[in-house]
């Protein structure tokens, strides 16, 4: 009988352990789904604010844009030196914009993304929408990782460009009319890059691709360049450095 008492006494006790360790995983498993619901529900409240910069004293500007993942707008047409808007709904990915201002000779504008993203889920946003002076000599530094990107840079006063993208399509649009040789930077990633190029204005695109195809629409080849009808002949040159990734690369004359 003391036997079986102690069988007994041993058996009360495995239950009362085994509830008990379903009641903390129980409790473990609602604070998860809770955790996850709250991450959610804050992804999802969107933010939307605007900047302005001020050009100040600069004759010019170095302008440094670096963005993590998201979608990327970048053309002309500011009253000062930059407006944006942006819009994003995870708090840690507000864009810091800082500006130098040289008070003379060049300032240096940067809009950064603090937070290092490594992935975006489908309710997640982060866009940028920002647009620069027109009249400003510009030389303009681009580093976007993951999404989208389009710039139209037709209409500013570019000096230089460099622009480095990761994985999403990419369109550049540089069929501008400068008077100064303009000397652009492209290193492509895993999406398609698209390259629009002026007609009136000489270009000549050197290219080095890796696994991708490189499409080339208006030029020719001029060794192991590709170039439009206006090179040579006009006054002013857009170089254009290409160097590829695993996507398409398309270069059109416009």
């Amino acid at each position: 009988m003391k036997k079986a008492f102690t069988d007994t006494n041993s058996i009360q006790e495995w239950s009362h352990t085994m509830r008990h360790v379903a009641t903390i995983l129980g409790l473990a498993a609602v604070t998860i789904v809770l955790a996850a619901a709250c991450a959610k529900s804050q992804a999802r409240e969107l933010h939307t604010e605007s900047e302005s910069v001020a050009l100040g004293d600069a004759d010019s500007v170095r302008a440094n844009l670096k963005m993590a993942a998201g979608v990327l707008t970048v053309g002309g047409g500011a009253d000062g030196l930059m407006g944006a808007d942006f819009a994003y709904n995870v708090a840690d990915w507000q864009p810091k914009v800082s500006y130098d201002d040289a008070s003379s000779g060049t300032g240096t504008l940067s809009v950064e993304q603090p937070h290092k993203i490594t992935g975006m889920r489908d309710d997640e946003r982060n866009e940028w929408d920002i647009h620069l002076n027109d009249g400003v000599p510009t030389d303009l530094h681009v580093v976007m990782g993951a999404g989208e990107s389009g710039l139209d840079l037709s209409n500013l006063t570019l000096t230089g460009l460099d622009l480095r993208v990761g994985a999403g399509p990419s369109t550049v649009d540089l069929a501008g009319d400068w008077n100064t040789d303009v000397n652009a930077s492209i290193q492509g990633g895993a999406g398609e890059t698209m390259v629009r190029l002026p007609s009136r204005m000489g270009v000549k695109v050197d290219v080095a691709s890796g696994l991708g195809e490189v499409r080339a629409e208006g030029l020719t080849r001029h060794g192991d360049a590709y170039v439009n009808a206006a090179y040579g002949e006009s006054e002013a040159t857009l170089n254009v450095d290409i160097e590829g990734g695993v996507g398409q690369i398309k270069l059109e004359v416009v």
